[in-house]
């Protein structure tokens, strides 16, 4: 199987899983994984996650404007993959606890999570007692200023913690990312899970 064939496979496999776990409601969220170190393949705007075909997904230059029918959040996508060349996949949802949180969160422009042994799903991460800092953003309909504000907070560490493979928008979801598909799948869910765990603790301590 060529490398372009791989990745759309799994683009396609993601967005499956995704619509499943009902994480992708009404043809919300995108996905992405990188063919090579030029090019990604990526979801096109308004098409349903959980019926995705090969005609569904683009084949991206990252150093190209974005294609006709590419979603505007494309451009998030584009970005972290010119600067990181490490990702190989980014997977972005509305799941359920991630949207909530990030609301909630969204004033002090980060979320904190530790004492969590499901914490060691995230790559980085040894123990429980470690602190993984998760960014979070406003959501803004200027993706432009909205990329160059998640590079600039992803490039500044916080100290004590350890950087989270993945980031929320308020109201809008989290896009989270690994080293391929693989990797990003469990960073996903991983997070996702440590936001319901994190909401249910929270509603019964002060």
């Amino acid at each position: 199987m060529s490398a372009r064939a791989a990745a759309v496979g799994a683009v396609i496999e993601a967005g499956r899983t995704a619509s499943i776990r009902h994480w992708v409601p009404a043809t919300s969220g995108n996905f992405s994984v990188r063919i090579d170190a030029e090019t990604v393949a990526i979801t096109r705007s308004g098409v349903d996650k959980g019926d995705l075909k090969p005609a569904d997904i683009l084949i991206q230059p990252l150093e190209q404007p974005l294609l006709p029918g590419s979603s505007a959040e494309a451009e998030l996508h584009t970005a972290l993959y010119r600067k990181h060349p490490a990702i190989g996949a980014i997977f972005h949802v509305h799941s359920p606890a991630a949207t909530v949180f990030s609301r909630l969160a969204v004033s002090t422009d980060s979320l904190t999570l530790t004492g969590w042994e499901l914490q060691k799903a995230l790559s980085g991460v040894k123990t429980h007692e470690a602190i993984v800092d998760v960014p979070v953003f406003a959501n803004d309909q200027d993706i432009g200023a909205l990329s160059r504000r998640v590079d600039a907070r992803l490039s500044r560490a916080v100290d004590g913690a350890i950087s989270a493979p993945g980031y929320l928008l308020a109201g809008h979801g989290l896009y989270a990312w690994g080293a391929s598909p693989a990797e990003a799948a469990r960073h996903l869910e991983a997070l996702e899970t440590l936001f319901e765990f994190e909401l249910s603790y929270r509603r019964f301590t002060p």
